[in-house]
């Protein structure tokens, strides 16, 4: 005999099912109704999970995991999504036929979650402009300013597990939204009611269009065009990851002159179920095993690596202990150094928890800081932004065009940098040996912990808080910021979730949840001193240091946090 609990999440099942347009996510829903009607309790759990709470819409937008019911990823969901934005761009001031822009990634129902998308923002009086194919983020954002966009949808999971999905929203400025736009679409999203009442046109009988190819090599000739004069001898390796960078960059480098490059074969064509790999994440161990090997047998002289959604870059370079992949605050450091002695003015900006080497950076050329909270939602909307990273392989280095990270462009001036380094004898490693002479020693790190229940993520911040690390590395801790209270410094950061340790020998920790993964990272940061004169061996010397501290570090916060 069912619970009442369980009665309730029947019912409401059973309306669910009723307005869902979805032939697979209905067919799915009834039989696992029918295994709870047979008193199946494991089916009443995952029924509960399903329908006990909604995907929260927030500066992320939306993203979890496909399946019937409001806490998934699906098309009611999505239609409901689309339905709130509308209203929201209305109640902003959107005027009749402004244009809205939707590009979707290769996932599993991208596609249906962006036509559905379209015949919402069609119904609601705007004009849809449907990107032509899974095409990469950054293209989507680029679109919304080249077109005179009002907002623009991207369906994406980015790197998450095969089985998400999720709904990135931008409004006209080409920037991911922030407080108070995201509460201010959940409020119209909460206030849609049944399915029936939402007005949806199909885009071919409404004043919108699915795009042509023009807007697509606007932008790849946009990127190319980066690149300037110079050495192009580099012999490369590149995956897109299962993704959608497959076709982008690799067209981006052949314009731009780089004419040896070598894709990884078995994970050149979009695949939604990422056959290769645990996650289609190249941070995540194993993501790169395939791309190395190829590298090693070819003798390229770098690996690149796009994330599914190529949004995101990744490199590798072969050292004196074989390949090894580069840390996104040294992509970062060699980008920002690169458009630095370029003369590019602006503003150099990254996260918290990106390495502190790029202020000194900026400041050793006099040019303006910034620091953010996590995440290029802050970061692209920086005034005067020249150039902004976070350590999680994102990077904006053409912010006049695409205020978001772009995998695509930023691996294309990467490969500049190594061509050129390549022409004088030198390698990516040789010029960070630079940057570490000149500014000492950053070495950053990270502890990441993937968690099944998000509570736990919560009890380990308030074990923190509660019982806080005298020591942290050997070192006492001598300032502690609560990030979430951050006081009424006219010049602090809006509050997140977060600690933040610093310690007597100048080490960084800090610690705060993913924002779009059921993942708790801490971020390390020593930093070494090093003679400008110092040889290959001194430089070694501080390595190891440096690998010393941030393991002891990374001992410590993981004691004090009960992980």
């Amino acid at each position: 005999m069912t619970t009442p609990d369980v009665d309730v999440l029947l019912t409401r099942a059973r309306d669910w099912l009723a307005e869902d347009p979805d032939q697979r996510t209905r067919t799915e829903l009834a039989a696992l109704l029918a295994r709870v009607e047979d008193g199946d309790a494991d089916a009443a759990s995952d029924l509960a999970d399903r329908f006990h709470g909604t995907l929260q819409f927030g500066t992320a937008g939306l993203r979890g995991a496909l399946g019937a019911g409001p806490n998934r990823m699906n098309r009611i969901v999505v239609i409901r999504a689309a339905a709130g934005l509308c209203a929201y761009l209305r109640d902003q001031g959107a005027a009749d036929g402004a244009s809205v822009v939707i590009g979707y990634d290769a996932r599993h129902d991208s596609d249906v979650f962006a036509r559905d998308t379209a015949e919402v923002v069609a119904g609601a009086g705007l004009t849809p402009l449907l990107l032509p194919r899974p095409l990469p983020t950054p293209l989507l954002a680029f679109a919304i300013r080249e077109l005179g966009c009002v907002a623009g949808v991207m369906v994406t999971a980015s790197h998450n597990p095969p089985q998400d999905n999720g709904y990135k929203v931008y409004l006209g400025d080409g920037c991911q939204i922030v407080p108070p736009a995201d509460a201010g679409i959940a409020e119209r999203i909460a206030a849609v009611g049944h399915l029936a009442g939402v007005v949806r046109v199909r885009v071919e009988e409404s004043g919108g269009r699915v795009l042509g190819e023009d807007v697509v090599d606007s932008y790849l000739d946009t990127v190319a065009a980066l690149a300037t004069d110079g050495p192009r001898d580099l012999e490369i390796v590149y995956t897109p990851m299962h993704g959608v960078g497959g076709a982008a960059l690799p067209a981006v480098l052949e314009t731009a002159g780089f004419t040896s490059v070598t894709v990884v074969p078995e994970q050149e064509a979009p695949d939604p179920d990422f056959p290769t790999v645990a996650f289609p994440n190249p941070e995540e161990p194993g993501a790169m095993d395939l791309a190395l090997a190829l590298a090693a047998r070819n003798g390229a002289d770098l690996v690149i690596a796009n994330d599914p959604d190529a949004d995101r870059c990744a490199a590798a370079v072969e050292g004196p202990d074989g390949w090894r992949m580069l840390r996104g605050d040294e992509v970062g450091a060699l980008l920002a150094d690169h458009l630095l002695r370029a003369g590019q003015e602006g503003v150099y900006a990254t996260s918290i928890v990106s390495s502190s080497l790029l202020a000194r950076l900026a400041a050793a050329h006099g040019a303006p800081h910034a620091e953010t909270l996590t995440g290029f939602k802050w970061i692209g909307r920086i005034p005067g932004l020249a150039f902004g990273y976070e350590e999680a392989l994102g990077y904006c280095v053409d912010p006049a065009r695409v205020s978001d990270k772009d995998g695509v462009s930023a691996a294309l001036l990467l490969c500049q940098i190594a061509a050129q380094a390549k022409a004088d004898g030198r390698t990516l490693l040789d010029l960070l040996d630079d940057l570490a002479r000149t500014h000492g020693l950053h070495a950053t790190d990270q502890l990441s912990v993937r968690v099944d229940d998000l509570a736990r993520i919560g009890e380990v911040m308030s074990t923190l808080r509660t019982s806080p690390p005298a020591r942290l590395g050997g070192s006492e801790v001598a300032q502690v910021d609560d990030l979430a209270s951050p006081g009424d410094d006219a010049d602090a950061l809006p509050p997140t979730e977060g600690l933040r340790y610093r310690t007597a020998d100048g080490s960084r920790v800090i610690v705060r949840p993913s924002g779009t993964e059921p993942k708790l990272k801490c971020y390390l940061e020593v930093v070494v001193p090093v003679a400008e004169d110092a040889d290959a061996d001194a430089l070694a010397t501080a390595r190891a240091e440096a690998s010393a501290r941030l393991l002891a570090l990374r001992t410590d916060i993981a004691a004090a946090a009960g992980l």
